[in-house]
């Protein structure tokens, strides 16, 4: 009994007293330190992805604008800084400007031309009629053939001698000697229109499934008003279709912008240089005249007005959502 009565005295365990009882839970700050380790788990991934694929050659070009790098650099392994000679240089040298005019005449004109056509185009496939989906279909197919396939093709169709264009032309009594792709003044126009010709489909695409998106409520509701064709699409399908067409207009210019592959394949930016622009500027300086500083300071312009135009893009769009 004794015993008994000593065991009971005796302070509980600790161990074994909290054993059943619950564990406590984590302390608010703790919790909110594993949310966040998990959140960058999930990011950390991506921004390595980033930092190596996208931050460290950005960071390396913007380096190798301000250094004498010189085919001799890679056995040497020197490239010594110059400070801002291959700036100065650049800009300094007539060809830069007139790459730079060209390469806005040649993005201008691009868009334009692909979005008016391939609006135009869904538009006309919105409706419904025999054969519409075959006739997408074949509409795509520019799009998917590669661009240095398309220029090369191009290129015998608009030759002047033997190209199937002036043949074409020249029957029907409008002249069959047009020098397509050796003329200055005619060049820059014939690779706008071909580069008009490979976009189309992607503008006709992306602004088709837009138009799908638009409210039928809306036009039944003009119509009742008693709006016509061309009004109902100004201020009923336009204004829907904005976001749409903003994201069209956006990729189109990052895309024809740098362009640098249709122009080899056409005139490798002749003649007489009335084709270059700032993307075959940059091929030129670095893998021609093997001067990579120069072809660096292009680089950069080019980065630089896409960054531009991105920045003014984002705050267009959040100026959209307040």
């Amino acid at each position: 009994m004794a015993s008994t009565t000593a065991s009971a005295a005796l302070p509980a365990d600790p161990k074994t007293a909290g054993a059943g009882a619950a564990e406590k839970p984590p302390s608010p700050l703790r919790a909110k330190r594993r949310r966040q380790l998990a959140q960058w788990g999930f990011i950390a991934p991506a921004v390595i992805f980033m930092a190596l694929f996208f931050g460290y050659p950005l960071v390396r070009n913007i380096v190798m604008s301000f250094q004498d790098y010189s085919p001799s650099t890679f056995f040497t392994g020197e490239a010594p800084f110059n400070g801002l000679d291959n700036w100065r240089n650049v800009f300094d040298d007539g060809l830069f400007g007139k790459a730079l005019w060209q390469t806005i005449l040649f993005t201008v004109g691009s868009l334009a031309g692909q979005f008016c056509i391939g609006l135009a185009l869904a538009v006309f496939f919105s409706r419904r009629f025999p054969l519409n989906g075959i006739l997408r279909s074949l509409i795509l197919l520019p799009w998917l053939v590669p661009m240095v396939v398309s220029g090369i093709v191009w290129r015998r169709i608009f030759d002047q001698d033997t190209g199937v264009l002036n043949s074409f032309l020249g029957t029907l009594g409008l002249g069959g000697d047009t020098p397509w792709l050796t003329s200055t003044s005619m060049a820059l126009v014939s690779v706008i229109l071909v580069n008009i010709w490979i976009g189309i489909p992607f503008n006709m695409v992306i602004l088709y499934g837009g138009l799908q998106e638009v409210p039928k409520e809306l036009h039944e509701a003009a119509a009742l008003d008693g709006a016509s064709a061309w009004r109902t699409f100004r201020s009923v399908t336009l204004p829907v279709l904005k976001p749409v067409i903003t994201v069209v207009l956006v990729l189109g210019f990052m895309s024809t912008v740098k362009i640098l592959d249709l122009v080899l394949a056409l005139t490798d930016g002749g003649p007489a240089d009335s084709t270059q622009t700032l993307g075959t500027l940059t091929y030129q300086n670095s893998f021609v005249q093997m001067d990579f500083g120069a072809g660096a300071v292009v680089g950069n312009v080019l980065i630089l007005i896409s960054a531009v135009f991105a920045v003014f893009y984002l705050r267009a769009n959040r100026n959209e959502g307040k």
